[in-house]
């Protein structure tokens, strides 16, 4: 029996606490033969991102198709792409493609940095969230593709309405930013489903979006249902977002490995005796 196949379409962080880095702990940790295709590379680290430099188009197409055509996909997952030109490319990918997408339509770092141009955001809206199986945008991200500003739980279902006006089958509206439990709505318009997680005290949360999305993506191509593969997925992150930890001077990563019990915790060594 082969391993589920996710290729997840992002930015390299430097720091390995979020983009490419996290995707593959995160596929690797939920049973997955995780693959890349690098978008674009940054310095980064836990205390912000001090550059990005986008690949050329060309070279995002050519990733894309050597591991598709030859190797095969399950499931793809999109992060930090950049720039317009970038965004329409793996658009067009995406839908030449035969598996779910789940679309993490990323605008800035955990520390505010901005990891998509302005530019961009018209080319996410018409072509990118079109071929989405789910997005997964944060309140952010709403405001910033569709003008509506979540303030409460109440606000969810309009902004998941506005964000499924253009095109995705499914978007899960991620509320950790509302004060109170971590709330998130998940709907295709029609059936929805609110997934609740006790806030937690640990402020070493880097890296969570891509985590979530990939854990996702990870679940779809083990062939479950998009609610399934939501719920799951939210139970992971929310373990990994308990088991977070110190690296650096500023905000440390979410731990991907919580779940084998194989990672730094408490000062213990990583791995077996």
């Amino acid at each position: 029996m082969s391993l589920p196949r996710v290729l997840t379409v992002a930015g390299s962080d430097s720091g390995g606490g979020a983009g490419i880095q996290a995707d593959l702990k995160t596929m690797l940790a939920l049973g997955v033969h995780g693959m890349s295709v690098i978008t674009a590379v940054t310095a980064q680290n836990s205390v912000g991102v001090q550059g990005a430099w986008e690949l050329p188009v060309e070279a995002v197409r050519a990733q894309y198709r050597s591991v598709v055509d030859d190797i095969g996909v399950d499931a793809v997952k999109t992060g930090m792409l950049a720039s317009a030109e970038l965004v329409e490319a793996v658009a067009e990918l995406i839908a030449g493609t035969d598996a779910p997408a789940v679309v993490d339509p990323v605008g800035v770092s955990k520390h505010g940095d901005p990891l998509l141009a302005a530019s961009a955001l018209d080319s996410v809206r018409t072509k990118l969230l079109p071929v989405a199986t789910v997005a997964t945008p944060n309140l952010d991200e709403v405001a910033r593709l569709t003008g509506v500003h979540v303030e409460s739980e109440a606000d969810l279902r309009r902004a998941a309405a506005a964000v499924l006006s253009y095109g995705p089958r499914w978007v899960l509206i991620k509320g950790g930013h509302l004060p109170g439990e971590a709330v998130d709505l998940l709907t295709d318009g029609t059936d929805e489903h609110l997934l609740r997680a006790p806030r937690l005290d640990n402020r070493h949360t880097h890296g969570t979006g891509c985590t979530l999305a990939s854990a996702i993506a990870a679940q779809l191509a083990k062939g479950r249902s998009v609610p399934e593969a939501v719920a799951a997925a939210k139970e992971y992150v929310t373990g990994a977002i308990a088991a977070g930890f110190a690296l650096g001077s500023g905000i440390g990563p979410v731990d991907h490995g919580w779940n084998l019990g194989t990672t730094f915790r408490a000062g213990q060594k990583a791995g077996p005796p």
